[in-house]
């Protein structure tokens, strides 16, 4: 800490002249440290200027970034199940189409001709799900396959553990409440359309003049029953995914929220108050100004007492 001496007639040390200097090093420096933060607009540019500030803020920091990979995340899961809602929307307007032509098959008034036509026709339909099933792909996998199973990373605690949401579309998932246990959506081939048993929509196919088949009177009643059932177990399925969606956007937004808030508890420690720098600066440069002023006058002194020895 300087200080002020008395006894100024020595010319062999300038002690006014070194406190001027270090007063003066001290205002530049000051100044340099005001116009890096009002440039940078941070107050911490390195963990010198807050140690434990510097430690802080990079954790927060750290943490911003793995809830925004998860957020990005969320929003693929979204994507996902928006997809699947769609597609199955989409399909169960094909079945419902499907049981109209089944129960307008049913009546009386129809001859054999008009039964195949119709049947003819709800195959068409059933073509059309299976073209459903077969596109409905996010990120090179098939989602109504039954095989499709995905984790996606949500979060984390503070011991580093990673919060999952995921979504099971496999033929076994008991969420979706389907009496078999076995929701296949696959509308061709394979005797289990949308989670009933024997029921192949690949039989309205074989519906003729010789052989009404699952058009038959016989049996009409059974093939209605067995789409009323693909219809609600499809619906079944939708809620299940509208259950996730709902966690899902619930998460987006706490994500947001979160993000926001670490934003702003980062910038109450790095992000510099531009007012105060701003009068910090000028003080700076007033004392700078003061010290040069100092100095050069405390560099006359020496001069002064040289004149006693001249005589």
């Amino acid at each position: 800490m300087p200080f002020a001496t008395g006894a100024q007639a020595r010319i062999r040390t300038n002690t006014p002249a070194e406190n001027a200097y270090i007063a003066l090093d001290a205002s530049s420096k000051n100044i340099s440290l005001r116009q890096l933060r009002l440039s940078t607009g941070k107050k911490i540019n390195n963990a010198a200027d807050d140690v434990a500030g510097y430690i802080t803020s990079r954790a927060l920091q750290a943490r911003n970034g793995t809830m925004k990979a998860a957020l990005k995340t969320v929003s693929d899961a979204l994507n996902v199940t928006s997809i699947l809602q769609d597609a199955l929307d989409n399909i169960n307007g094909l079945v419902t189409l499907i049981k109209e032509s089944a129960s307008s098959a049913a009546s009386g008034a129809l001859g054999t001709d008009e039964k195949v036509a119709l049947a003819k026709a709800a195959y068409r339909m059933a073509q059309q799900i299976q073209t459903v099933v077969d596109s409905t792909v996010f990120g090179g996998r098939q989602l109504l396959d039954s095989t499709f199973y995905g984790d996606f990373i949500i979060g984390s605690n503070a011991n580093h553990n990673l919060l999952t949401i995921t979504i099971d579309m496999t033929s076994s998932n008991t969420d979706f409440n389907v009496a078999s246990n076995n929701f296949i959506v696959n509308s061709l081939g394979n005797g289990n359309f949308a989670g009933v048993s024997n029921l192949n929509l690949e039989a309205l196919n074989n519906v003729s003049d010789s052989d009404l088949g699952i058009f038959s009177n016989s049996i009409m009643h059974l093939t209605l029953a067995s789409l009323s059932t693909a219809l609600n177990n499809t619906n079944k399925v939708a809620a299940y995914l509208g259950g996730i969606q709902n966690r899902l956007q619930s998460q987006e937004e706490l994500l947001k929220g979160q993000i926001v808030n670490y934003n702003a508890a980062i910038s109450r420690l790095e992000d510099a108050d531009v007012a105060q720098e701003q009068l910090e600066l000028i003080k700076a440069q007033f004392l700078q100004q003061a010290s040069l002023i100092s100095l050069a006058q405390a560099n006359q002194n020496g001069a002064a007492f040289l004149n006693l020895i001249r005589g």
